[in-house]
């Protein structure tokens, strides 16, 4: 009898040493989502661009993550997204549940050393980007009935053209500063708008002549007044090359003479080739890292997903969080003089 039990006892050792390894094989590939739900973060309120793409995302990620878990979404407006980017780095749980679509503009706040930023962008656990701003573009458009034609028209008009902007500090303002004082534009930015919306309309009541817009923010939002040619790009940021919605406008490069302007564009334009990042915070476990990333990459690519996403009018050239961490890496080497001088167009 004790030579059973001794039997007995082997045979259920080796049964445990077998479950816990396959359990161990099971998390390593994915297996701890399965049951799991997972939770996408958005630092907006419902129904703009970053909001509208996370609910696309948390539609299609769980077919791709091993275990195939419910994926739902949260908005938590506060500061940009600030608030939950630095809750995301220091308070939040880091067992690969929770995810962030996160502000394109953030991490390089934090390399301006913003007193409010409380986090590392280099120690983020970055999935990916929806985006690469291969086929977007951040364009300065007026009204089709404004007498400028093209961008040179800019340096002699008068009345300066009047661009409608958002709070301080906002890309809109950002770069409508920069066509005026770098690119020498004749400028007026009329700030304070609550948002885009609000833009729109005084823009088709008249009372604006443009505003500064990524191509994907008026697909989302006016893409049957673009088909109609209601508006007129007259040059872009954010692109390297001319963009081809709108090929008679030069990019901002093309403009620029001075080498210390051309570092400051570099260093403005970074978010825009990260355009629509997705991070999760760090000290997530190497596994499900591992997995969460390969999953992402899965589905940005997956040619189902990009023909929903772009009904929506959000333009997708996806990268992974490695192309993410060296676009940031690289911004980092800015000199210090070239990020204080895009601070100050920040207003800080």
């Amino acid at each position: 009898m004790d030579r059973l039990f001794r039997e007995a006892g082997r045979w259920l050792a080796a049964l445990s040493l077998l479950c816990a390894a396959g359990a161990a094989s099971a998390q390593t590939d994915g297996g701890f989502y399965a049951g799991k739900t997972v939770t996408i973060l958005v630092g907006s309120s419902p129904g703009g661009y970053y909001d509208i793409g996370a609910r696309i995302v948390a539609r299609y990620l769980g077919k791709f993550v091993p275990g195939n878990p419910t994926i739902v979404v949260q908005n938590q407006p506060g500061g940009g997204g600030l608030a939950l980017a630095n809750r995301m780095a220091n308070g939040m749980e880091r067992e690969g549940l929770t995810l962030v679509a996160m502000n394109r503009a953030l991490p390089q706040l934090a390399l301006l050393e913003d007193p409010n930023v409380n986090f590392d962008p280099l120690k983020l656990t970055w999935l990916g980007s929806l985006t690469s701003y291969r086929d977007d573009g951040y364009m300065l458009i007026v009204n089709k009935a404004h007498k400028a034609k093209t961008f040179a028209d800019l340096l002699a008009q008068e009345p300066p053209v009047q661009l409608g902007g958002t709070a301080a500090g906002a890309t809109n303002i950002v770069f409508g500063l920069m066509a005026r004082d770098m690119l020498k534009a004749r400028v007026g930015l009329v700030r304070g708008f609550p948002g885009v919306s609000e833009v729109w309309l005084a823009m088709e009541r008249g009372e604006l002549d443009g505003q500064v817009v990524d191509l994907s923010a008026v697909l989302v939002g006016r893409a049957d007044a673009w088909r109609a040619g209601a508006f007129r790009p007259l040059v872009v940021f954010g692109r390297k090359e001319r963009m081809p919605e709108a090929p008679d406008a030069p990019t901002a490069r093309e403009l620029v003479k001075d080498p210390n302007d051309l570092a400051l564009l570099d260093f403005a334009e970074m978010p825009f080739f990260m355009a629509f990042p997705f991070a999760a915070p760090p000290g997530v476990p190497a596994d499900r890292a591992a997995v969460l990333s390969k999953s992402f990459m899965a589905m940005a690519t997956n040619e189902e997903f990009r023909a929903e996403i772009l009904k929506a009018g959000i333009l997708t050239s996806p990268i992974d969080g490695e192309a993410i961490r060296s676009l940031i890496a690289e911004a980092a080497k800015a000199p210090r003089d070239i990020r204080q001088r895009f601070a100050r167009l920040l207003g800080m």
